[in-house]
């Protein structure tokens, strides 16, 4: 390659390197301005957003409509209900989904979306309070706000100042905002959160023991003077690698198959009751499944059993259904 062209493409990247890092800090310093001194007006449309007990109506067009539907999805991961609804829309039969207890948050950097004027005329009417998140507050959508988040005039970070770039990062930050403060404010808990977000890894990280631990007929549960040779075919026919040695609904004690590898010799003239460890690990069946997995390895065993409040076995968990995918 020739030496002169290789110099030039290190100086494009260098260069390119330098344009690149200089978006992230402008943004941030966007971020961080606002700051400084928006927070009055997020923690007033945080606190209209409570005391309301209708449904959220997110609103905007073009590029503040995308970022719209993803604050009313936070929104909804957060137990609010929430709805997306494109201005346009609105005109055409969907002001019917506005809650006559609700609230509506409209985005528009300009605030003069002509978009919105029927949606803000309905809310109006009917004394819909409005939250509005744009640049000006002499605009037309600020005047017609209960709340108004303005965030003032923005340099846009794109190569001709046009393109919605800082604006929209803003904007979505003002949206995780008032969806993590009104979760704060409302007292929204993890299990709140995993109801409302069962699937993928964040809600697998909330599951609980209680909502994967094996019960009732898939206990390998065994009497203290069960023969060997049956406690073999009992682990066999549950697949735990393991059982349970009780006696009127307690645990004496647990058997795994090391135990009975080490006994291997005698299994015709040993009873369950000779090998096995008497006060096996227990865990809770209100603790996340990483927290039992933390448990488990912490005390170097495969198995935990769960215990209701009389101490009556009710549950068995195995550390592989702790892993999370």
């Amino acid at each position: 390659m020739n030496v002169e062209k290789l110099k030039l493409q290190v100086a494009d990247r260098a260069a390119m390197r330098e344009s690149v890092r200089s978006i992230f800090v402008k943004e941030a310093e966007a971020i961080e301005a606002f700051a400084r001194g928006g927070l009055d007006t997020v923690c007033a449309a945080i606190e209209l957003i409570v005391s309301r007990d209708g449904s959220l109506i997110v609103t905007g067009v073009g590029k503040s409509g995308h970022i719209g539907r993803k604050i009313a999805s936070t929104f909804r991961s957060l137990g609010r209900h929430a709805v997306f609804m494109h201005a346009a829309e609105s005109s055409h039969g969907d002001l019917g989904l506005i809650d006559p207890n609700g609230v509506v948050l409209a985005l528009s950097n300009s605030g003069e979306t002509a978009e919105l004027a029927d949606m803000l005329a309905y809310c109006r009417a009917h004394e819909i309070p409005v939250i509005s998140v744009t640049s000006s507050a002499e605009s037309t959508l600020a005047e017609a706000s209960t709340v108004c988040i303005a965030y003032g005039e923005l340099s846009e970070v794109c190569i001709n100042g046009l393109a919605p770039t800082t604006s929209t990062t803003l904007t979505l930050a003002i949206g995780d905002a008032l969806a993590v403060g009104f979760s704060d404010l409302a007292g929204v808990t993890a299990d709140d959160f995993r109801r409302y977000h069962p699937g993928g890894k964040l809600g697998q990280r909330l599951r609980k023991v209680e909502d994967v631990m094996h019960t009732g007929d898939a206990l390998p549960l065994v009497s203290p003077e069960a023969k060997l040779v049956d406690l073999t075919l009992i682990m066999a026919e549950k697949a735990l690698g393991c059982a349970l040695v009780t006696e009127n609904g307690k645990t004496l004690g647990i058997i795994t198959d090391g135990d009975i590898r080490r006994h291997a010799a005698e299994l015709h003239d040993l009873k369950a009751i000779d090998i096995m460890s008497v006060n096996p690990v227990t865990v809770d069946r209100d603790i996340t499944l990483e927290k039992a997995a933390l448990e488990l390895s912490q005390a170097k065993v495969s198995v935990g059993i769960v215990q209701d409040s009389l101490m009556r076995t009710i549950g068995v968990l195995h550390i592989h259904q702790c892993v999370l995918d």
